[in-house]
């Protein structure tokens, strides 16, 4: 008989662990007191996540007062609501499909499901994000994948000193200011300006000035630049607090500038290339920069690891590089050990630990609840909206409007902030879609729109719209086994009264870390942004904004070779290495729409400026969602004193293993016994491994979480925008 039955999602309500705790574990198992039995859920063992919808099943035990423990398993349905800042999962509406019960009759059977449905039906519940993706691991499913995307190398810039690349979105496009003798360049987000009357350049960068009477070359620094353009720069700045890079403050030379009109990287090395061997392979790396080279001894040839691929080529210094597709990598990687210097490449590894993780976490949902009454959108036109047909695909996208329009159908849809829109007409007024039209699907990644094939609808009422979406709408996708950042096509940028940039693949040095997504730096500094002349539009950085940083945050926190040869660099230890890759946090994305996000479980936070936010101030976050999440639960749980080696089989029947020995045994007439059943016994210790390696994740999480703090300005939107003329 099937019962909606919540009670096994009551797992890990937090109001059961102390607040005072930095680092509350998300404990396994969970009781549910009751007033004459206990209740003891283990974790959950998931078979399939599709959607927002996941299945599985769990073991669980009944402890009536003065009788025997009674054993049993459910298989369960349950909607997902992730909150990915804090690598958290809700599970809500959740749906027993059935149960079984080895050691009761029969007729006592509905007696437990109904006993337990009244007193603990309704409740909304918690688990780990990394949990849930160690389980899922176990789960044989065909993964979405990514297709014909643009491997081809960009201009690849070497230096053995300290530099910093300077983007410009094609060529440039100036634009006047306040001032009718300066002229600033719209596509870039640095403060690059012209003085009309010497046709000189400006371009400030953190501390230090540069100027040139050529804006691709001849860039020279400067003591002092026209009080008229140090004035235009401060102005810009108001009101963007920006934590200073302590290695950039403390250089005493200006580094070079190179700047480049189309797709570029910058590879820096700290003087001549200081190769170390990594152990357990012929392989050597590159120990004196912040960017990832190997060299492989047996051919002479170098890697560089940018944007998620590898590129080869046999000299560093004037080097023809050469894309290699995943698969065709050297063997010789595959043995890079993961606490080497090196071990955070192993993401961009096919087969590895790290990259089919990173592969499997490309399947989970951002999700959110929006309300059809209250969300709603504006979008704007450079003029009469001129919408263009998608090569291979039966739909059109707007190129002249700052959000994402598309037609088919004679139907407008709107994309904004992960919510899909819809209105009769191209000006609107918008409405929550309930619907997304199929025709998505054809969307080439040669598309400037093709992100938005990764925003979903997953279900509605009259009331509110379950919407979410899959890294694929912040610019990753998976591509031979990893995950890589954008799809390497350059697309043309609107400009006319307004400029509206595209996403972007190249140019900011764009790294993985496993523990905190995507970020970026590129050369010396992140300080060289001016975020408030140019605001962080979605087209540079993908439409979740920006995470600046550095990728070597993690296991050792940060490479002291980098910088070495730069005393001021060294005194200054690289702190900003602790900052690692700065966390992606595509589900701010929701978070930051003012309007029309219901809660569910995750408090919905607007203008938080996550500078101001500690280790300590996150946990407590974390703390008071759970309260929320307890507020809206009839029932409280806390930690078990019981062990979490009970299991689900697929067969209905309870196994319990020994972590200790390694022996599976098997509940029958009310004992355990030895279970000779190697199926089975083999299918419990991958469970097993998996719960191991959920934990170790979790706390791996955690103590980077502590480590680093997540800086970024404020006073960014995660929307796209223009600028006017």
């Amino acid at each position: 008989m099937k019962y909606g039955i919540t009670i096994f999602f009551i797992w890990i309500n937090f109001i059961a662990l102390s607040q005072e705790q930095q680092d509350p574990e998300f404990a396994w198992p969970r009781d549910i007191i009751l007033e004459n039995h206990t209740i003891t859920l283990y974790q959950p063992q998931l078979e399939s996540f599709k959607d927002n919808m996941i299945e599985g099943r769990m073991a669980i035990s009944v402890k009536p007062k003065e009788k025997e423990l009674i054993f049993g398993a459910a298989w369960f349905r349950a909607k997902v609501e992730t909150d990915f800042d804090e690598r958290i999962v809700i599970l809500e509406k959740i749906d027993i499909i059935q149960t079984r019960f080895p050691d009761v009759p029969d007729d006592k059977v509905d007696q437990f499901a109904r006993l337990l449905e009244e007193k603990i039906e309704g409740s909304s519940q918690v688990m780990s994000l990394d949990r849930l993706l160690a389980s899922l691991e176990l789960v044989d499913e065909q993964r979405e994948l990514s297709e014909k995307l643009n491997n081809d190398p960009p201009k690849i810039f070497y230096r053995q000193n300290p530099t910093v690349l300077v983007m410009i979105d094609g060529d440039p496009i100036f634009n006047d200011t306040d001032n009718k003798d300066i002229s600033y360049v719209v596509n870039t987000p640095f403060f690059l300006v012209k003085d009309k009357k010497t046709n000189l350049h400006y371009l400030r960068g953190g501390k230090f000035w540069y100027s040139s009477s050529q804006i691709s070359n001849g860039w020279t620094s400067l003591e002092k630049v026209p009080s008229s353009v140090f004035k235009l720069s401060e102005k810009a700045m108001e009101g963007y607090k920006i934590e200073e890079d302590s290695l950039m403050m403390a250089m005493t030379e200006p580094p070079e500038l190179i700047v480049s009109t189309r797709p570029a990287e910058l590879v820096v090395v700290d003087g001549k290339p200081d190769y170390k061997s990594i152990e357990g392979t012929s392989l050597l790396y590159v120990d004196n920069t912040e960017s990832d080279i190997i060299m492989d001894i047996n051919t002479q040839e170098h890697y560089v690891l940018l944007a998620g691929r590898w590129y080869f080529s046999r000299s560093l210094l004037d080097g023809e590089w050469t894309f290699r597709e995943p698969g065709d990598l050297p063997e010789e990687f595959s043995r890079i050990p993961a606490q080497s210097d090196m071990g955070n490449v192993r993401t961009s590894v096919p087969g590895t630990e790290e990259a089919q993780l990173a592969v499997l976490e490309q399947t989970i949902p951002q999700t959110a609840t929006v309300d059809r009454n209250t969300a709603t959108v504006e979008v704007s036109y450079d003029g009469n909206p001129k919408f263009t047909k998608i090569d291979g695909a039966s739909i059109s996208y707007a190129e002249n409007a700052d959000k994402t329009v598309l037609l088919t159908n004679n139907k407008y849809y709107c994309v904004d902030d992960g919510i899909w829109f819809e209105s009769d007409k191209a000006t609107g007024p918008w409405e929550v879609s309930v619907h997304r039209p199929d025709e998505v699907n054809e969307i080439p990644p040669e598309s400037p729109v093709y992100n938005v094939k990764y925003v979903y609808i997953y279900d509605s009422t009259p009331d509110v719209v379950y919407v979410g979406y899959t890294p694929g709408y912040t610019c990753s996708y998976v591509y031979g086994g990893v995950v890589v950042y954008g799809t390497g096509y350059y697309y043309r940028p609107w400009y006319y009264t307004y400029y509206y940039p595209r996403p972007s693949t190249w140019g900011f040095h764009v790294h993985y870390n496993p523990w905190t997504g995507w970020g970026f730096s590129f050369g010396v500094s992140y300080g060289w942004f001016s975020y408030g002349w140019h605001q962080p539009y979605y087209g540079w950085w993908g439409p979740a904004g920006y995470r600046y940083g550095y990728r070597h945050g993690y296991y050792r926190g940060y490479r002291h070779g980098y910088y070495h040869g730069y005393n001021a660099g060294r005194r200054a230890g690289y702190a900003a290495g602790y900052r690692a890759g700065q966390r992606n946090n595509y589900n701010n994305v929701y978070r930051n729409r003012a309007n029309g996000i219901r809660s569910t479980g995750i408090q919905t936070r607007q203008n938080i400026n996550r500078d101001q936010v500690s280790t300590r101030n996150r946990v407590s976050t974390s703390n008071n969602r759970a309260n929320q999440m307890q507020n809206r639960s009839n029932t409280q749980t806390r930690p078990s004193t019981r062990q979490n080696d009970v299991y689900a089989g697929r067969d209905g029947n309870v196994y319990r293993r020994d972590n200790t020995s390694g022996t599976v045994q098997q509940r029958s007439n009310g004992q355990w016994n030895s279970s000779n059943r190697s199926s089975y016994q083999q299918q419990i210790n991958s469970e097993s491994r998996s719960r191991q390696q959920g934990t170790q994740r979790y706390n791996n999480y955690n103590s980077n979480r502590s480590r680093s703090s997540a800086t970024r300005p404020s006073g960014g939107r995660t929307g796209g925008g223009g600028r006017r003329r």
